[in-house]
């Protein structure tokens, strides 16, 4: 029996090139052992077959974005279990390959409520991370407000402008009827149970909040529960 080695230094020598070279396309999702897909360097093999796939490329896999439609009540390490394959969005476009390292690592620089639902944004690039962080409170939100109760006089140009959130006045938005129990709220800048204490001041009760865009990015027809890539062409 072969002594076991590490796929890197396998796949090296059976290609011809370098370490580097070998472990850029395990990485990235290109190499088969006994017709699995494995994306670990280290992983030690001996008699198995490794294969190359035929559009291989060495360039090394590029940090993904995950928009998923969060489901209200779902936190922690249920929100995480959604991100898998099962349920990528069928009409995604990106043509994004899924390789496991898309699911390590995530970051959420802009979260919901628990209790809410609709657009998150999961990241391993440190420059979407820093562009949410950095620019977040100048991105315009969408939301749609569910809510309960009789509203009081000048309820919306309150809403509007003129309420005080955690000692700070809050800046000015869009608000408006979508029916007799649904606001849509155009808004920057928003912190947690921040839509809900604003619906409180006005006399109603917020009984679902969901966030429809950050930006210039939506959630579109994506159902609950999905996600799917960022494409690269698209900006918050």
């Amino acid at each position: 029996m072969t002594t076991p080695i590490r796929l890197d230094k396998h796949l090296a020598a059976q290609l011809q090139c370098s370490r580097t070279q070998a472990q850029q396309y395990i990485e990235g999702g290109w190499v088969s052992v006994d017709g699995v897909v494995v994306e670990t360097p280290q992983t030690m093999v001996a008699d198995e077959v490794v294969t190359l796939a035929e559009d291989a490329n060495a360039e090394g896999a590029e940090p993904a974005t995950l928009l998923l439609n969060k489901p209200a009540g779902v936190s922690g390490n249920a929100l995480l279990a959604l991100l898998d394959e099962a349920n990528r969005f069928a009409d995604d476009t990106s043509d994004v390959r899924i390789l496991r390292r898309h699911f390590q690592r995530l970051e959420m620089p802009m979260p919901l409520d628990d209790d809410a639902n609709g657009l998150l944004v999961f990241t391993q690039d440190w420059r979407v991370r820093r562009h949410l962080l950095e620019s977040g409170p100048s991105l315009e939100q969408e939301y749609m407000v569910d809510v309960e109760g009789e509203p009081s006089p000048w309820a919306m140009s309150r809403l509007t402008q003129g309420l005080i959130y955690q000692g700070r006045s809050l800046q000015s938005c869009k608000v408006s009827w979508q029916s007799e129990q649904r606001l849509r709220f155009a808004i920057k800048d928003v912190r947690p149970g921040q839509l809900q204490y604003m619906c409180s001041e006005v006399g109603l009760k917020a009984t679902q909040v969901r966030r429809l865009r950050i930006g210039r990015i939506g959630l579109s027809k994506m159902p609950e529960g999905q996600w799917r890539y960022l494409l690269p062409s698209q900006r918050f």
